[in-house]
């Protein structure tokens, strides 16, 4: 496919980039890279939208963020194969995540019209007074090629609802459906409401220093620093991955390792919130590397789940596995399909018998990899699961929910699972902690991202 999303009418071959297919490494096409006139031409855009799209009513917003997911829907098809094209992720995971991305529109639409605010009334003597809650004005969305279309929802949906317009940089490799929503949000929107510019890092470089009024990016930790630098004292809100830690208790149920081996490989591991540390008591650790063994080869890239995104990815994760000290490995299989041998594919890994400090444990794989450690009891593996720079998301997996239930608030993460990972709705927040960031997604929480409160009062007693 070409793009057509801020193309000029005869570009130089310089305004190109190419699109490869991760699953067979051929070019698929080509998009706009985007330059600073492109960047200022599409904030003014946003900007004009905003005077308009600010003052509607939440009702009216909510009937047209309503169209928009109804037209996602209706081209629920066109969307899945968008994915599956930047990603080569399988069509299933491709149409659920992108049912997913509606269900995220529709909960905002009616979220901006049910929101809470807080106290207001006669809080000063002969005074009354109320809260209003306001959009921040443009808001530059930069998100991963993980998730092209569902993480552009969870960054647009609030923001938009909130009363603010949105331009959103989708990754270079992955722009398919950040362009297709763009086409629809102008539809079903307005003009202006939600743009889409294309290009590589230097673009979202350049749409981060533009004329916005708030950052919204989801990325790697040095993505992240380099975007609160480059924004000063304007609004961030920083999602920055995950390095996630599950412990296992001794009592776990036996189709525990089949579930950690399945969310471990879900997107060939590119999920920040995917388990990717697995920490069990010494007594259970041999029981849990066989039965790990067993569930990660039963997961088989190109037939279970997809290839890494692009060839920078594959290496870094490759060196990472090279590097490592882990005593143990346990290695899967790969069975592409016709034309495909060429692809971004990693088989899945266990690595056990790995040391403190060991780069596998310390570094984001974000691979179809597992890393296997074992602590002396309850408090050992609390601390080692707390001994990471990020502090996304956690599971604890055991039959006793006593025992579960005082493990959760003790782990440094924004999100805590039992006997499952993984599981996300649209009504529960979603953040990080430490160097994972400091934003929030999905939830109302979300809406008050891209929101101040402006407090008004009245004298009443004159």
């Amino acid at each position: 496919m070409k793009s057509t999303v801020g193309m000029a009418s005869k570009p130089n071959r310089d305004d190109e980039l190419d699109l490869v297919d991760p699953r067979t490494r051929q070019v698929r096409g080509t998009m706009r890279n985007s330059c600073a006139e492109d960047t200022k031409r599409a904030v003014a855009r946003g900007r004009t939208a905003y005077e308009w799209w600010r003052w509607l009513t939440p009702k009216a917003r909510e009937e047209r963020l309503s169209r928009l997911a109804d037209l996602i829907e209706e081209q629920i098809e066109n969307y899945a194969l968008r994915e599956v094209a930047g990603t080569g992720k399988p069509i299933g995971e491709a149409v659920g995540e992108v049912r997913q991305a509606v269900d995220l529109f529709r909960f905002y639409a009616w979220s901006a019209r049910t929101q809470p605010s807080v106290a207001a009334g006669g809080l000063v003597a002969g005074h009354e007074s109320w809260v209003r809650w306001e959009p921040l004005g443009v808001v530059a969305v930069v998100v991963p090629w993980n998730y092209p279309l569902l993480m552009t929802a969870w960054r647009c949906a609030p923001a938009l609802a909130a009363g603010n317009c949105v331009v959103v940089k989708p990754a270079e490799t992955t722009p398919d459906t950040a362009m297709l929503l763009a086409e629809h949000a102008d539809a079903a929107l307005g003009e202006g409401v939600l743009g889409c510019l294309t290009g590589d890092r230097d673009t979202g470089r350049l749409l981060v220093s533009s004329d916005v009024d708030v950052i919204a990016f989801t990325g790697s930790a040095v993505g992240g620093l380099d975007v609160a630098h480059r924004a000063g004292v304007r609004r961030v809100s920083l999602e920055l991955g995950g390095n996630a830690p599950a412990i296992i208790l001794p009592d776990a149920d036996s189709g525990t390792y089949a579930d950690l081996a399945a969310a471990a490989t879900y997107n060939a591991g590119q999920s920040c919130a995917a388990p990717a540390r697995i920490i069990t008591l010494d007594r259970n650790y041999d029981t849990a590397v066989a039965a790990l063994s067993a569930g990660m080869r039963d997961r088989v890239a190109a037939r279970d789940f997809g290839p890494l995104n692009n060839p920078h990815q594959l290496a870094r994760c490759n060196q990472l596995l090279n590097d490592s000290n882990a005593a143990v490995r346990e290695g899967g299989t790969v069975a592409p399909g016709p034309g495909e041998s060429n692809g971004h594919w990693r088989s899945t890994m266990l690595l056990a018998d790995v040391p403190d400090g060991d780069c596998t444990v310390t570094e984001e794989v974000f691979g179809p990899v597992l890393t296997v450690q074992h602590a002396a009891d309850v408090e050992s593996a609390v601390r080692m699961a707390n001994s990471q720079r990020q502090a996304l998301a956690a599971s604890v997996w055991t039959r006793d929910l006593h025992a579960a239930l005082a493990i959760a608030p003790r782990l440094n993460a924004g999100e805590v699972w039992v006997n499952c990972h993984l599981v996300q709705t649209a009504e529960l927040p979603h953040g990080g902690r430490g160097e994972s960031g400091s934003g929030t997604d999905l939830s109302t929480i979300a809406l008050h991202e891209y929101q101040r409160p402006k407090t008004v009062t009245i004298r009443v007693d004159a």
